[in-house]
């Protein structure tokens, strides 16, 4: 690919999906400098794909499933384990008083129950499609959407919603 050819997709990549893949990203990680980071690294990979996509869908849907593997590896990663930033040390009192809500409890979730409710809530996808972008069976995407919505239903209780229907 020519340099204009690189600059024209990678100006219409950070145009188009950027956004969604910062989303995705700060939901799994809860950073936002982790997620800018993830960010930059998943369009830089569609940049160096050599392989054609069939439409700007599928591209989407792959870069989405390449932001949620980096996400996963930096999750794993011992750096992120045992290191934490200076501004997030500098910026704690030392009590937090905890405001509810829905997506602060969703945060608390673990990330395997977050991430198919980012994708299915937040980015439309179906069952089956974000079985295709883990890699994972659909019945498992079911099966963990099922954990994910009884233990949102507990934790909002437990914050004072009352009793929730599901």
């Amino acid at each position: 690919m020519e340099g204009g050819d690189r600059e024209a997709l990678a100006r219409r990549l950070v145009e188009t999906c950027s956004d969604q893949l910062l989303r995705v990203a700060y939901s799994l990680l809860n950073s936002v400098p982790d997620a800018q980071d993830v960010c930059q690294e998943a369009l830089l990979k569609a940049l160096d794909h050599s392989g054609q996509f069939e439409s700007q869908e599928h591209e989407r849907a792959w870069l989405i499933r390449v932001t949620v593997n980096l996400c996963k590896n930096l999750r794993r990663s011992p750096w992120r384990t045992r290191t934490v930033g200076l501004d997030t040390v500098a910026e704690q009192p030392a009590f937090q008083p905890r405001e509810g809500g829905v997506l602060e409890e969703i945060q608390q979730l673990p990330a395997k129950c977050r991430e198919v409710l980012v994708l299915y809530y937040y980015m439309g996808y179906d069952s089956n499609e974000i079985a295709d972008m883990l890699g994972i069976r659909a019945d498992a995407v079911r099966a963990r959407m099922s954990r994910a919505r009884q233990k949102l239903r507990l934790g909002l209780e437990v914050q004072g919603y009352g009793k929730l229907s599901g």
